[in-house]
């Protein structure tokens, strides 16, 4: 298996140097990650050292739909500039590489370091084992490790693998972390069907205890995946954090505030009450950066897709992408605990040919004197009482995208319905219209929002919602245009950048 790999990774760097042709592809975000070809999903391993963002993904190297889980590997030095190495970790011996988490191990805990001073990065990860490949759904999974002791650029699989078994058919996605008061390792680990997260403990990253259990809680709808335990920083103050632990439900994720001791996590979300990273249909699976500087907000990185309909979207040679990379922040709002997402300030370096207006006045439709599938924007809206107000994307033939905001209802919504292609699948098609409560500010809504191609992102009142969706729209569907329907609306502050090319 490993010799295939080799000789599919050479085919694939030779046919890749002749196509100059990629990241220019129709649909093809140009300022998110995506693979160069073939099929990817969840982020995976995300640590930085020295000086570089590593970026692994689930990542199929034969083709563009799901199937032969590895990690792929990419690297950046300011999370949006993003230069591809080797597949890192592949599938080998039956066992498909799924989920996990990278570390730094600056002690060398593990003692994969072989000489003074060098420093192991270690890979902890599920390992998802079929013993007969004609049965696929008879399989178990495992936790397992790799390490790299040259920068993340060549990976060896730990001899001991795996170093957290319980026989179990589902039990995946680790994500470990170091926790500095009592000096050891902690690893974050779902049971999906039970709605359950464990936590471990480890002195080496090789032999791991039992702590503590979370769940079920929150959303108990669909399977638990991909969970995450970290620190974030409350908005405003001088060293004030609050635990967050995330996890995703098949199509959804959800996250939960409270303090964790070193051996227990307790939410303190009011009961009944579900709290998303993100509002819209295609985000999945976000998971956030070990070993940030200590100046640096965590960085939330998410699967841009949905696993209702995730393996034919159309596109070609490539299949999925990443959202942006958010930093989070915590706010406190009627003794709630409100997540607030920021896309990463280093977007502002692909921003080009402005266009701004103070204010506008907007009655009916009013296109706007600009045309682009790959902007940014940002605007303040005073909506009119009793409106519905906000802006059309996409316009050409065909429906519009729509970013709206219902006043009466106080809600914010996105609707793609007979937006550009959706015949691909008819679970696309039905999962269109998204919509979450958002109350003004001083009677006013301010909406930042990015538009590559096949991806709209959208964060409304500082990032306190987020909702993302994809889109598959002809390239001469580039108009934008801003509306409010049933009284006119205010619109201040208005700017529009064209993005270069992250590529």
């Amino acid at each position: 298996m490993n010799k295939l790999f080799a000789l599919v990774l050479i085919f694939c760097s030779l046919k890749l140097a002749a196509q100059p042709d990629l990241y220019k592809e129709k649909y093809r975000p140009r300022f998110h990650f995506s693979p160069a070809k073939n099929w990817t999903n969840d982020p995976n391993g995300l640590v930085y050292y020295q000086g570089e963002y590593h970026l692994f993904y689930q990542y199929n190297p034969f083709g563009n739909r799901w199937g032969h889980m590895s990690w792929g590997h990419a690297v950046s030095q300011d999370l949006v500039h993003w230069h591809h190495l080797p597949l890192a970790i592949p599938e080998s011996d039956r066992i498909m590489i799924f989920s996990g988490s990278a570390v730094v191990d600056k002690s060398n805990s593990s003692g994969f370091g072989t000489v003074k001073g060098q420093v192991p990065l270690v890979a902890v990860y599920s390992g998802h084992f079929i013993a007969d490949s004609t049965k696929p759904d008879d399989y178990t999974q495992a936790q397992y490790i790799a390490y790299s002791l040259d920068r993340g650029r060549t990976w060896k699989k730990y001899s001991g693998n795996p170093v957290l078994d319980q026989h179990s058919k589902d039990f995946r996605d680790p994500k470990a972390f170091w926790y500095a008061p009592e000096k050891k390792w902690i690893m974050a680990v779902v049971k999906p069907h039970e709605h359950v997260v464990q936590f471990y403990q480890s002195a080496d990253l090789k032999s791991w205890s039992h702590l503590s259990d979370f769940g079920p809680s929150g959303d108990t709808h669909d399977i638990w995946e991909c969970s995450d335990l970290l620190q974030v920083p409350v908005e405003g103050t001088h060293g004030q954090y609050k635990w967050v632990l995330f996890n995703s439900q098949q199509i959804t994720m959800q996250y939960f505030v409270g303090d964790f001791d070193g051996t227990r996590f307790v939410s303190q979300n009011p009961q009944g009450r579900i709290y998303r990273p993100d509002y819209g249909p295609d985000y999945y699976a976000g998971i956030t950066y070990n070993n940030l500087p200590v100046s640096q907000n965590p960085v939330l990185l998410g699967w841009a897709n949905n696993w209702k309909y995730a393996n034919d979207i159309p596109t070609y040679p490539w299949k999925s992408a990443m959202a942006l990379p958010r930093n989070l922040t915590l706010r406190k709002t009627n003794g709630e605990w409100i997540l607030l997402q920021k896309p990463v300030a280093q977007l502002k370096t692909l921003r080009t040919s402005p266009w701004k207006s103070d204010s506008m006045t907007i009655e009916k439709q009013q296109a706007l004197p600009l045309r682009s599938q790959q902007f940014e924007m940002e605007l303040t809206i005073y909506p009119g009482k009793n409106s519905v107000c906000g802006m059309h994307l996409a316009c050409g033939s065909g429906n519009p995208f729509v970013i709206g905001y219902n006043q009466a209802s106080q809600t914010l919504f996105i609707d793609r319905r007979g937006v550009g292609d959706n015949s691909f699948n008819a679970n696309y098609a039905a999962l269109a219209r998204y919509e979450t409560p958002v109350s003004l500010k001083n009677g006013a809504l301010h909406l930042h929002v990015f538009f590559d191609h096949s991806l709209v992102e959208v964060f409304a009142q500082d990032g306190q919602v987020a909702m993302t969706a994809q889109v598959f729209v002809d390239p001469s569907s580039d108009g934008i245009s801003l509306f409010s329907d049933g009284a006119s609306s205010r619109m201040t502050n208005l700017a529009i950048w064209k993005m270069n090319s992250a590529w």
